[in-house]
């Protein structure tokens, strides 16, 4: 995607901080959520959708608040207000791995498709119809949330979604004789989902216990006593940007090993490593303090029924 000069990326547009929620590609067209909850396609995306080339577009951002505004940009604003909605930002300009992403939020896009639709002349317009029609029949926002896995109705909603999504990917991938940290450590996951953490593509807590229970495994020379662990496929929702990389390689770890590994998960595991590592994920924002709390004391109070 081409980068657009400092002119055309006003200090309005860039204004609020927002990051990206979720997002997927879908031939080629960059779609996916930002964290105000908006919907949004990239440039490029959108481009792809007129059926126009991506410099029509950047060109019809940087003008999008000249005075006097060109024909173009007057006509495509005035159908945005038309809907009572906010014709102001043509897009907001957000960080994704040190990437600028030009993000077009729903009432832009929809105007914008319209526009190539029905109203000017190009090669491409049959592609802006058909299109225009998809999102017109579908809701841009549902066909959107759809696409890239999305449920606006609160983050818990999408955290179980997250669990349920990757519980089936995984389901019939571990070779018998054979248990997967994922599979084993699913109450853990659960009781976070409860207590209000926010699991997705930034927080996976399998692969902090997968990686000290590695440590574990090596420094006590336990495939001595157990056998040989053994590397299968696993496998991330098609929205998480880890399963561009899919299959991903993991360390299934033998059955006889299964008792050896509950205890070092109750003993060692949840005293001890999980809240360093819940209060690392507070630091970064990916779960709130009182609900980090709230996950260790209930683990907390597992373990005491357990004693009993």
């Amino acid at each position: 995607m081409p980068v657009l000069d400092e002119k055309s990326i006003t200090p309005k547009q860039l204004s609020l901080r927002l990051e990206i929620a979720a997002e997927r590609e879908i031939d080629g067209v960059q779609m996916g959520i930002l964290t105000n909850g908006v919907p949004f396609l990239t440039l490029r995306g959108l481009s792809r959708m007129c059926g126009v080339n991506q410099s029509q577009l950047v060109r019809m951002t940087s003008q999008w608040l000249d005075e006097p505004l060109k024909p173009r940009e007057k006509r495509i604003r005035e159908i945005i207000r038309q809907q009572g909605l906010d014709d102001s930002v043509a897009f907001w300009a957000v960080e994704k791995d040190g990437v600028i992403q030009h993000a077009v939020p729903d009432a832009v896009c929809m105007a914008v498709l319209e526009y190539y639709a029905f109203e000017a002349t190009s090669e491409g317009q049959a592609t802006a119809l058909r299109n225009y029609r998809l999102l017109a029949r579908k809701g841009f926002s549902d066909f959107i949330y759809s696409q890239v896995g999305y449920n606006p109705s609160g983050a818990v909603d999408v955290a179980w979604k997250q669990f349920h999504d990757r519980v089936s990917l995984s389901y019939h991938t571990v070779p018998d004789g054979y248990f997967s940290i994922f599979k084993e450590i699913a109450d853990l996951l659960v009781t976070m989902i409860r207590e209000g953490a926010n699991l997705g593509d930034k927080f996976i807590p399998d692969i902090s216990v997968g990686q000290m229970w590695a440590k574990h495994w090596k420094e006590n020379s336990l495939e001595v006593v157990y056998g040989e662990r053994r590397q299968y496929d696993h496998n991330y929702p098609t929205y998480f940007p880890q399963a561009l990389s899919n299959p991903q390689p993991a360390y299934c770890y033998p059955d006889d090993a299964l008792g050896e590994f509950r205890k070092w998960v109750r003993k060692k595991y949840v005293p001890t490593d999980l809240p360093k590592y819940l209060n690392g994920k507070v630091k970064q924002g990916q779960i709130p303090a009182p609900q980090a709390r709230a996950a260790i004391d209930a683990f907390a109070a597992t373990a005491i029924t357990a004693k009993k």
